[in-house]
């Protein structure tokens, strides 16, 4: 039976007059690493705590794990959370946190805990504020993951890290979604990270979500089309996301696959997960320099550029 890990329906949450998120609906089935991705402000982190229970939506509903309330005992129970200030007690030994997770939740694997930060390196005596950064984002995953969660949930937790550590990180939650069958859903604004692990994308801009699906459905829906840019204005055939513009030549991202023909002088070209996302993530109608507008096929952002 196919579960949603995470389903949305109207979900919109307003702080005063103003909106952080609105009128999301989603539908994200189980077993995925998803990445949620957008500019700072788009509304991610308001959209990760209403799914872990830690605010009240304004507008609509939001259930996780098949069907649970979020927030709830049954629903709690089956999530770990991972904000982005990596929380821990920072007076508090690794052995502590340990000892304080396994009493404040009904199942946490010690074993488990334990082997992963002996492999890691991560002396258990040493206090958590005198680790380094890599090591204090590893060590609040690894008490997250000893919950045993159904659902993992991530809020820009390499947003801090170096490169390497950033590495380590990651490979240790695909190692928990592959090995374990954890789903998990991950915020981030560094899309080449997200590009290397994520299977399925949720795009968020200004509040709204732009675009959401299977990263392999969503390239294979799409194709940059590269021909004269003269004839630019006249392509119409297929709906229009993103338009690069030159003197001689325009770049057309459209949603079209690669059954669809392309029009005589053209060529089509697959397109990257980075680029895609770019492209759903332009603020509607902006342009880097005055140019010729292009035809909007779907409501989604043109960016014309000379």
């Amino acid at each position: 039976m196919n579960v949603n890990i995470i389903e949305t329906s109207g979900l919109g949450k307003r702080y005063g007059s103003t909106w952080a998120l609105r009128e999301c609906s989603l539908a994200v089935p189980a077993g995925h690493v998803t990445a949620l991705a957008g500019p700072n402000g788009a509304g991610k982190t308001t959209l990760l705590n209403l799914a872990v229970g830690l605010a009240e939506p304004t507008a609509g509903s939001v259930t996780v794990l098949g069907g649970l309330a979020a927030g709830s005992p049954a629903a709690l129970d089956g999530i770990a959370f991972v904000a982005q200030d990596t929380p821990l007690y920072k007076n508090l030994s690794a052995a502590d946190m340990l000892h304080l997770t396994r009493n404040l939740n009904r199942r946490f694997d010690q074993p488990y805990a334990k082997a992963r930060l002996g492999e890691l390196g991560i002396p258990l005596n040493r206090r958590a504020g005198k680790l380094s950064g890599g090591q204090q984002a590893q060590l609040a995953l690894t008490l997250a993951l000893a919950r045993r969660p159904r659902l993992l949930v991530l809020d820009e937790p390499v947003a801090m890290l170096d490169p390497l550590a950033r590495h380590d990180f990651m490979a240790l939650v695909l190692t928990a979604a592959a090995d374990d069958g954890v789903s998990v859903l991950l915020s981030s604004h560094v899309l080449a990270e997200l590009e290397r692990v994520a299977d399925y994308l949720i795009l968020l801009s200004r509040g709204r979500v732009q675009v959401a699906g299977e990263v392999d459905d969503l390239l294979a829906s799409h194709r940059v089309l590269t021909g004269p840019a003269a004839e630019a204005d006249r392509y119409t055939e297929r709906p229009l996301v993103h338009a690069r513009r030159a003197s001689a030549q325009a770049h057309l991202l459209v949603r079209a696959t690669a059954d669809d023909p392309v029009p005589p002088r053209w060529e089509a070209h697959p397109v990257g997960l980075e680029e895609l996302a770019m492209a759903y993530l332009r603020e509607p109608g902006a342009s880097a320099l005055p140019g010729p507008a292009l035809p909007l096929g779907t409501g989604h952002p043109t960016e014309v550029t000379k």
